[in-house]
């Protein structure tokens, strides 16, 4: 069965607006300085409102508010930094048992990406059928073109935990499909790392704010030696709205077809850099049709990131994340 994932749920609003119109049973948020994250967290109608603290951001316990106490989550172990350490160790905290009886509401805006994933992927490993999810535009990057996330070097790249594909010893023709934000250092990183994969780049566009698919642009032709083009063209750049997930999961598939039908992937790379609404486009491709395959997402880990990149709210998304049913066989 090929799924239309344009047809899946979503809804926008405006930053005054009421998001959504029911009240959910979880809602998870990661924790950062951005008013698109505190602000949305207040609008939230949930019966249990959890705040999660990325280690990433490297925030001290005096440095939270003191609302953030009974429904906060802070793991001060190194081990946070491992996606599924961090992930699991939440979980057991609240009634894990019962996970795919709520109704679930995620905030993705402020989350780390491998954390995030990995949640998700916890989320359709213990049954969970669908998840709304919440992403925030923001009206500008603080530091424009210029704005940087990370705050360290890049000190791994690895596969996300949850996302290891079969891959075979053949790499003849592996490719690297990588969602392309900001960040140069994180596409050299990766690209290198998988240096004899031919790489692709999924470019936002319509981007968050006009300005931004420009300053998006500029920032990937600094990485463009490692990713081994010298120029972005219709062979290997792609486009997909930086707010839809849907859309982006669409192209991924696209760009997959039609590279198989040239020749055949050997190992398929798939690595979100952009917005996390593209980066959950990664996710619901791979879980809808990468399963047991030689696909894995990897992605190049740093432990410093930025507590505030944005400013103000522009627009506030709401989409239903349906979930494959798991394989019995």
């Amino acid at each position: 069965m090929i799924i239309d994932y344009c047809n899946f749920y979503k809804r926008k609003y405006s930053p005054n607006d009421k998001v959504g119109d029911r009240q959910w049973d979880l809602f998870i948020s990661a924790y950062n300085n951005s008013e698109r994250v505190r602000e949305v967290y207040k609008k939230i109608n949930a019966r249990r409102k959890h705040w999660l603290v990325m280690p990433d951001y490297e925030y001290k316990s005096n440095e939270l508010p003191e609302s953030l106490t009974e429904e906060c989550y802070l793991y001060k172990n190194d081990e946070a930094y491992i996606e599924s350490e961090y992930i699991k160790d939440y979980i057991a905290k609240i009634n894990k048992n019962k996970l795919s009886n709520l109704s679930i509401c995620i905030d993705i805006t402020g989350f780390m990406r491998p954390h995030l994933l990995f949640l998700f992927r916890y989320f359709f490993q213990v049954g969970v059928k669908n998840v709304d999810v919440i992403y925030s535009d923001p009206i500008m990057y603080m530091d424009k073109g210029k704005q940087q996330f990370t705050k360290d070097e890049v000190y791994d790249v690895r596969q996300v935990q949850g996302f290891e594909g079969a891959h075979i010893t053949n790499s003849s023709n592996d490719l690297m499909i990588i969602g392309s934000g900001y960040d140069e250092k994180l596409i050299t990183a990766v690209s290198k790392d998988k240096a004899n994969s031919r790489k692709i780049q999924i470019f936002g566009f319509p981007s968050l704010q006009p300005d931004m698919f420009q300053e998006n642009l500029l920032r990937a032709y600094i990485a463009e030696e490692a990713i081994g083009t010298k120029f972005i063209n219709n062979q290997n750049a792609y486009y997909a709205p930086a707010n839809d997930p849907f859309v982006t999961a669409a192209v991924i598939r696209e760009i997959v077809t039609k590279e198989n039908r040239k020749n055949k992937i050997t190992n398929l790379y798939l690595c979100p850099l952009s917005t996390k609404a593209q980066t959950i486009g990664f996710l619901i491709y791979y879980l809808w049709e990468c399963m047991e395959k030689p696909v894995s997402i990897i992605f190049p880990f740093c432990k410093k990131y930025t507590k505030e990149t944005t400013q103000g709210i522009s627009r506030i998304w709401l989409y239903t994340i349906e979930m494959p049913v798991m394989s019995t066989v």
